[in-house]
């Protein structure tokens, strides 16, 4: 495949600035959100709705230290104490949560932090989303890696001794179609272990194909589960369309794959609601795929290229602690990932409480893993990266960190047979 790579020209057309200005400033000139494009898969599951009533109906300002308390003392966390553990009411009790959390991953996970790396194969994107990087109206430097290409990424990722990759694409069906990222996802089989995949949602069937192509598990951003805060976000593109996003894990599920993640881009919206809802979506999930490996991730926002002032709307490391916390005492099993978005001082500290996987050696870039991994500069062109990361550490410090915080890094503990 032929290596496709060009620079924005420095100004939109006028037709294209009117079109981003009418988004932006008129409701009515957007496509109804909730309603589906053609081509997109309707699935019946009643997870959804039971989701968001729970969140909808979620009065944090009610819970009380009392509520905290017996939270903490119960046995099981239920719905309720989840939600009290998640209120401002217990702030005061982040030690105590910090202590029952990090004994719930000691009980089901031993002393054992999981490492994988991405790889951004592509950074085209027809979705207009205020505050990503990739998005359509912004100048970066756009590339999609013909085939050569990413094999010579992986070659290098793999040579550093990781097992587990993650693939991502923008959210482009026309320069990321499903085939190329197949085609991916199966050089990537002859070098990892275990390949995962974040791309823009697609069908049962699209799903059942790339988990032929090797794909184990799948990765979706809900970004927010709040509808309306949503509608104000994504503006143009099959991004927008809230439900089909909502349902593209359980249409993974269906088409095979044996894994799934989930995560709320915190700070968009009401993150004590979002975090939340991407808890519940697990949960109800999980009684339905028993099966299933379910996972959750909890990224806080970063500056983008063009844009440094997107930061997180009020969610400190304090109070994302707290919701880690909260995911590990009501959801015991399932793993959580804490990314290169946050410091490597909390992330030290978060995979010795709560955090069960971490993200090491990462570029969110296009086509810059040798630059990355041995120091020598690339002489093919580089696509622009989609968002600031915080911990740049590399796998090898990576590794050596976390031994030396007493914990055991894996790279894969599944066997096919």
């Amino acid at each position: 495949m032929e290596n496709q790579f060009f620079v924005d020209s420095k100004h939109l057309s006028q037709a294209a600035l009117e079109k981003k200005h009418r988004l932006e400033i008129d409701p009515s000139s957007r496509k109804n959100h909730m309603e589906y494009l053609p081509g997109m898969e309707i699935i019946e599951s009643d997870v959804c709705s039971r989701v968001i009533s729970q969140m909808e109906s979620y009065d944090y300002s009610v819970y009380t230290a009392r509520d905290v308390r017996a939270a903490l003392e119960h046995d099981t966390c239920s719905i309720e104490d989840f939600k009290a553990l998640l209120s401002p009411a217990a702030e005061p009790f982040l030690e105590e949560m910090a202590q029952k959390a990090k004994m719930e991953t000691s009980k089901h996970f031993g002393n054992t932090v999981y490492l994988f790396t991405p790889l951004y194969i592509a950074n085209y994107c027809e979705n207009y989303c205020v505050y990503c990087g990739f998005n359509c109206y912004n100048h970066i430097q756009r590339m999609k890696l013909n085939m050569e290409q990413i094999e010579h990424e992986m070659q290098i990722i793999a040579d550093s001794g990781m097992e587990e990759i993650l693939i991502l694409t923008g959210e482009s069906r026309v320069h990321s179609d499903v085939a190329y990222i197949g085609e991916a996802c199966k050089l990537a089989r002859k070098y990892f272990r275990t390949v995962g995949i974040e791309i823009y949602p697609v069908n049962t069937d699209e799903y059942r194909y790339l988990h032929a192509c090797g794909v184990d598990y799948v990765t979706v951003f809900q970004e927010t589960y709040n509808a309306d805060k949503y509608e104000t976000l994504h503006l143009l593109g099959h991004k927008r369309v809230w439900p089909y996003r909502f349902d593209a894990q359980e249409r993974a599920l269906l088409g095979g794959m044996r894994g799934v993640a989930f995560s709320a881009l915190l700070g968009l919206s009401d993150f004590r609601k979002d975090a939340l809802a991407s808890a519940l979506h697990v949960y109800y999930l999980q009684r339905k795929y028993p099966q299933a490996e379910m996972s959750l991730s909890c990224p806080r926002l970063r500056p983008i290229i063009n844009n440094d002032k997107i930061n997180p709307l009020d969610v400190g490391e304090k109070q994302l602690c707290q919701v880690l916390c909260a995911y590990r005492i009501f959801l015991p099993f399932v793993g959580i990932t804490v990314s290169s978005r946050e410091s490597a001082a909390f992330r030290n500290g978060i995979v010795k409480i709560a955090a069960t996987k971490v993200s090491a050696g990462v570029s969110t870039g296009i086509g810059d893993h040798e630059s990355k991994y041995t120091g020598k500069e690339e002489e093919t062109a580089k696509g622009d990266e989609q968002f600031e990361i915080d911990d740049g550490r590399s796998f090898a410090t990576m590794y050596q960190d976390m031994s030396k915080e007493g914990l055991q890094p894996v790279l894969n503990d599944y066997v096919y047979v």
